[in-house]
C-alpha cells in the first residue's frame, strides 16, 4: 500500500507519499509499465501533468509484435473492441505502395491495428488501477533528487519518495531536463499538423475507408496530406506545407489553417465541420545516451524521438515497458543480480537506434516533393519491396517480429520470439500466449526433457505440453516479456546443471 502523510514545508502543507516506484507520465508507455509493475506486486504511483486525458487519436497504430505482447497479458481483447474499422492490409515502409506481408513471421496478428491512443491509455489505466496502481493527474514533476537509497520527486504539492523513478513523460521530458541530460541527435527541419476533425461534406477525393497508407496520402496545392477515416464524420488529418512555411511548434493551429489545407488537397467540396483537437510535430531525431542514470530510468519518447513514419513510436515505448517492467520489479524486490537492471539499456538502446536509422531512411523516400534522384530511388525501392525476401525483411523490421536480443547461449532460438502455437496440456488445449498472464517466466517442456523433481526458482512456471508444430526445441525458457532466454534439444535439456543453467539464463545481462 502507498503511504501518505501530511508534512510541513516552509511555505505550505505538502503531501508526502512513499512508494516503491514512481512513474512520470500516463501515456501508453508509463501506463504499460505501471501494469507490469503491478502484476509483479510492486507499489507504483503514476504522476501525470495533464488534469485529464486528451481524447486524441495520435499514435494509435498497434504493430503485430506489440499486439502479441499485449495478448500475453490479456490486454489485446479489450483493445480490439475499440479498434477502428480497417481493411486487412499490411503496414508500409515510407508510404510506398507495397503492403508489408507478415505472414512469413507466423503471427496471429499480421496487420496493424488502429486504436485511438486515448482509448489505449484508458484500457491500460483501468488495468493498472485494478492492480493497485495510483494515478495522480494534474501533478507536474518539478524536482528530482536522488541518492544511494532512492529518489525524491516533487510535483505540485507532493513530495514522493521512491526507490526508483521512471521517466515516461514524452519527447519534451521534464525529468530529462531537470537532470540536465543531453539529448543528442538532429533537430527538426519540417513541421506538420496532426488534427482530429469532423467533416460536414466530402469530395470524391476524400478516402471512404481506412486502407493501406499509400491510398490515404495526397499532394496538391502546395500541401502534402494524409486523411484517415475513423467512422462517420470523424477523420484524422495530418498535413504540412511543401514550401515549409516558418511555423514554430508552439504556434496554435487555427481552423483557417486546417480549412486551407483540406480545400487545397481535397477540393472546395470538402467542408470542415469541427476540430476536436490539434497539435504540431516535427521530424526531429534524438536519443539519450544512457537509459539509466542512477535511480532514474527513461522509456518511450523521453528516451528517443524520431519522425512519425511507419507507426513506430507508441510500439517502441510499449515494448520498452515490457522489457523494463520485470527487471525493475526484480530490482525493487531484491531478486535481481548485479547487471540485470542495466540490461534494459543494453537491450533497448540498440532497438531504438535501429528505428531512428530506418525512419531517417523513410524520411528521404517519403519527401512530398522528391527530386528526380529521390523519385528514381523510390521506384527502385518499390520494386525491391515486391521481392519476397526484401518484403519479409522489412515486414519483420517494421512489425517488430524479427527482433532478437543478444542473449548468452548458442541455441538459434535464444533471444527470439516464437509464434503463438497451439498447445495441449494436462488441463486441456491452450495457446502459448495464455501461459504468460501471471507475468512469470515460463519453462515449456515439449518432450519430457525436464526432470520431474526439478525445483524451479520463484516466479518461474513449468508447463509440460504437447505441440503439433515443430518450434525448434524440446524445452524452452521464456522471460516474462515473452522472449526465449534458453532452449535445448531433448538430449541437452537434462542433467545436474539444468537448474543453474535456467537460473543463469533469467539473470544474466547480455
Amino acid at each position: 500500500m502507498l503511504t501518505e502523510i501530511e508534512i510541513e514545508s516552509e511555505n505550505e502543507n505538502e503531501t508526502e507519499i512513499e512508494t516503491e516506484v514512481v512513474v512520470a507520465g500516463a501515456g501508453p508507455t508509463g501506463l504499460m509499465l505501471a501494469c507490469e509493475l503491478a502484476l509483479a506486486g510492486v507499489e507504483t504511483l503514476v504522476l501525470e501533468k495533464l488534469p485529464r486525458r486528451v481524447e486524441q487519436v495520435k499514435g494509435g497504430a498497434i504493430q503485430p509484435r506489440t499486439a502479441e505482447l499485449l495478448e500475453l497479458r490479456g490486454l489485446l481483447e479489450p483493445l480490439l473492441k475499440r479498434a477502428a474499422p480497417r481493411e486487412p492490409v499490411g503496414g508500409h515502409f515510407a508510404g510506398l505502395p507495397v503492403p508489408l506481408d507478415c505472414a512469413p513471421w507466423r503471427t496471429r496478428h499480421p496487420f496493424p491495428i488502429m486504436i485511438p491512443q486515448w482509448e489505449i491509455e484508458e484500457v491500460l489505466e483501468e488495468r493498472a488501477m485494478a492492480g493497485g496502481v495510483r494515478v495522480l493527474r494534474g501533478s507536474a514533476v518539478s524536482g528530482v533528487e536522488q541518492d544511494d537509497d532512492g529518489v525524491t520527486v516533487t510535483a505540485d504539492g507532493l513530495r514522493v519518495r521512491a526507490r526508483y523513478l521512471v521517466a515516461c513523460d514524452g519527447g519534451h521530458s521534464t525529468v530529462r531536463k531537470l537532470l540536465d541530460l543531453p539529448f543528442p541527435g538532429r533537430p527538426g527541419t519540417h513541421q506538420a499538423v496532426l488534427a482530429d476533425i469532423r467533416l460536414s461534406a466530402v469530395s470524391p477525393l476524400v478516402p471512404r475507408q481506412m486502407g493501406h497508407m499509400s491510398t490515404l496520402t495526397r499532394h496538391a496545392g502546395g500541401y502534402w496530406s494524409m486523411l484517415v477515416p475513423l467512422g462517420g464524420d470523424r477523420y484524422r488529418l495530418t498535413f504540412g506545407r511543401t514550401d515549409q512555411a516558418d511555423t514554430t511548434r508552439d504556434t496554435p493551429v487555427t481552423r483557417e489553417e486546417i480549412t486551407a489545407a483540406l480545400q487545397a488537397v481535397y477540393g472546395e467540396e470538402t467542408v470542415l465541420g469541427a476540430v476536436d483537437n490539434s497539435s504540431r510535430f516535427s521530424d526531429a531525431t534524438r536519443q539519450l545516451e544512457h537509459y539509466r542514470v542512477g535511480r532514474v530510468l527513461f522509456a518511450g519518447d523521453a528516451a528517443h524521438i524520431h519522425p512519425p513514419l511507419g507507426g513506430q513510436g507508441l510500439n517502441l515505448g510499449v515494448q520498452d515497458a515490457f522489457n523494463l517492467g520485470w527487471k525493475l520489479a526484480a530490482a525493487v524486490q531484491d531478486r535481481a543480480p548485479s547487471g540485470l537492471l542495466d540490461s534494459y539499456h543494453a537491450e533497448r538502446h540498440p532497438v531504438a537506434a535501429q528505428v531512428l536509422h530506418h525512419t531517417s531512411a523513410q524520411r528521404v523516400l517519403a519527401q512530398p516533393n522528391p527530386s528526380e534522384d529521390v523519385a528514381a530511388l523510390r521506384d527502385i525501392v518499390t520494386d525491391l519491396l515486391r521481392l519476397p525476401d526484401t518484403n519479409r525483411h522489412l515486414a519483420g523490421l517494421m512489425s517488430g517480429l524479427s527482433l532478437r536480443y543478444e542473449l548468452p547461449g548458442e541455441h538459434p532460438l535464444t533471444g527470439r520470439r516464437i509464434p503463438d502455437v497451439d498447445l495441449v496440456t494436462q488441463a486441456g488445449p491452450t495457446r502459448l500466449s495464455a501461459l504468460f498472464a501471471s507475468g512469470h517466466a515460463v519453462l515449456l517442456d515439449l518432450a519430457g526433457a525436464v526432470p520431474a523433481d526439478l525445483r524451479l526458482p520463484a516466479r518461474v512456471d513449468l508447463v509440460r505440453a504437447a505441440c503439433a508444430d515443430d518450434v525448434g526445441a524440446a524445452a524452452l525458457l521464456f522471460r516474462p516479456d515473452g522472449y526465449v532466454c534458453w532452449a535445448a534439444d531433448e538430449s541437452a535439456a537434462c542433467g545436474e546443471t539444468l537448474l543453474a543453467t535456467i537460473t543463469g539464463a533469467l539473470t544474466k545481462a547480455p
